[in-house]
This record gives C-alpha cells, structure tokens and sequence, in this order.
C-alpha cells in the first residue's frame, strides 16, 4: 500500500557530504542525491560527466552508509568540453584521491561515453545521471545511446533542465520526455530532473513522487533550503568558521523541515 513520502524518515537527506566543491553547480542537489540511493536502492549507477566528482561521490558516499551494494561507474574524459572549457589535470587527480576510499565498489571510467557503453550490460543501469555536453543535440544522443542500458528499476537524471542560456537544450529534451514517464523537476541549482524511465520502481520511489508531485511547491522549497544549507556549508568552510557555525546550523535546518511538513499537511501535531 503506497504512503506519503516522509523527509523526516530519511537518514541520507540530512547527512554531512564528504566531498563539496565552490565550482561545482550540483552541491545544491547533494541532499536529494543521497536520499535517491536510499529511496531507489540502486544496483548498478552510472554517471556521464563527472567533472570534479560533487554528484558522483555524494551517490559513492550514501552506497556506503547506506549498504546498497550497488556497483558504480563514473564516464568522464576529465578534458572538458564546450561548456565547461578545458580541465585542469589537477581536477581528476584530486578526485581520484578521495576515490579510493569507494574502490571496493566504484570505477572512474576515464573515456568517452560511446566508448564506456562496452562495459555496462544491457538493462543493467538502475540509475543513470546524464551531465555531460549540455546541447539538445548532444543530451539527446546520451538519452537515446544509453536507455538500453536502463533495467526495469530504470531512473535517470538530468542536470540543468532549467538553463536555456548558452546553447543548453537540456530544457527542451525534458520537455519531450516528461510526457512519457512518472517524473519530478527540481527547478533551484540550475533544475534537476528525475525520470522514472523503469515500469518496476520501488514503493519508496513512487511514494517520493506521487507526494513530490502532489505537492511541487513544497518539495521543491524544501529541497531548495537543504540545498542552500549545502552551499552555505562551502561558504563558512571557506571563511573558517565551520567549526563555530556549522553545527547549530544543521539543527535550524531539520527543524526549519519540520516545520514546512507541519504546515503543508505532510505531518500532524502529535
């Protein structure tokens, strides 16, 4: 029997990222990265494009506090592209050194992403992340080479549904595809959409977006709060008050939740 999705029932939602990065766009959807692995209980992940690692390890660090056991896989040429400009060779080395602490489960893929669709089984993927080359063009090819890889549990996520500057077409794929499938669109940290693409998705999966989608204003202005929490966490880290600040922070924050849950319904006053 399908239930209300509750924010307050997750560990991962509210658990500490190891790994943030000032340059990354995706610390805001950390938080709703590490949930997913707890709702969905991927078996195999995949993520194309990688860059400095934020998504990708936020996914490696709740496989392992959570015990998914899924198998990870990061494509990424660690070059750069059109949007991103060129990489520095620091960026992979630095990832790569945090990495090892994921080894036992995860692999960084330094390829292409045609050429990474040699290793990965046929409707083996249960989580896909696409964020590499950000034109319809080029997502639209990623969407349509991978999704043979997507089992029956398949998700995929898309970063940046809501830029339309600079040539991003992500927006407009999203568009043709939502039709088809369940889905969700996170619309703070450049939007973040979630595509249902499997027809055998957990119970906790479809509860998170039958409430998400019951309730779009209220789930997006929650996770865009934990979001900001997440960037605010940069923010004092950088300034050298983390220690002082930091903690009572984190309190403000899972009350500041509770009370949204309170007034929108999702909990009642015991």
């Amino acid at each position: 029997m399908n239930q209300d999705f509750n924010p307050l029932k997750s560990k991962q939602l509210f658990a500490h990222p190891e790994r943030l990065s000032k340059e990354s766009a995706w610390n805001e959807h950390v938080p709703f990265a590490m949930l997913l692995v707890e709702l969905q209980r991927p078996r195999v992940i995949v993520e194309l494009g990688t860059h400095c690692g934020v998504s990708y390890c936020a996914f490696c660090q709740a496989v392992r506090e959570t015990g998914a056991g899924a198998s990870c896989y990061a494509v990424d040429t660690w070059a750069g592209d059109g949007h991103t400009g060129p990489y520095g060779g620091d960026v992979y080395q630095n990832l790569k050194a945090h990495h090892k602490q994921y080894e036992s489960f995860s692999q960084l893929l330094r390829m292409t992403f045609d050429e990474a669709l040699q290793q990965v089984p046929d409707e083996s993927v249960d989580l896909l992340h696409i964020d590499g080359l950000h034109t319809y063009e080029a997502v639209k090819r990623d969407y349509n080479t991978w999704l043979p890889k997507m089992s029956e549990r398949g998700i995929i996520l898309f970063h940046d549904t809501v830029v339309t500057e600079r040539g991003f077409g992500v927006h407009q794929l999203w568009r043709e595809l939502t039709p088809s499938f369940p889905h969700f669109n996170f619309e703070h940290g450049c939007g973040l959409g979630v595509l249902a693409v499997g027809k055998d998705q957990p119970e906790a999966v479809i509860n998170f977006l039958q409430t998400a989608n019951a309730n779009a204003s209220t789930t997006r202005e929650l996770f865009s709060s934990l979001g900001r929490r997440v960037q605010a966490e940069i923010v004092l880290a950088d300034m050298g008050e983390e220690k002082r600040v930091l903690s009572p922070l984190k309190i403000t924050c899972r009350n500041l939740c509770k009370l949204l849950l309170l007034r929108s319904g999702f909990l009642r006053k015991s």
